[in-house]
């Protein structure tokens, strides 16, 4: 079955998670185990990967990135 995204930008986000992390002066790692207290578990490879587009974003996982970096979701897009 193919997939519904086929290009090599795998997400929309990304770039803001890595800026957003960063005015915070988080890492990676950091960012993973705050998530993992929402009870969304997103390795540390994987926010590597969120952040250069190279992997998709699931709502749940978008909505605990809002809540972890404190950030509306809909500035994500902006």
């Amino acid at each position: 079955m193919p997939r519904i995204i086929d290009t090599e930008q795998k997400n929309l986000v990304g770039k803001k998670v890595r800026m957003f992390r960063k005015e915070r002066r988080m890492s990676q790692q950091q960012l993973s185990d705050k998530l993992e207290t929402l009870a969304i578990y997103v390795c540390r490879g994987s926010v590597s990967r969120i952040e250069d587009g190279s992997r998709t974003v699931t709502d749940i996982e978008l909505y605990g990135l809002s809540q972890v970096l404190s950030v509306p979701i809909e500035e994500f897009f902006k």
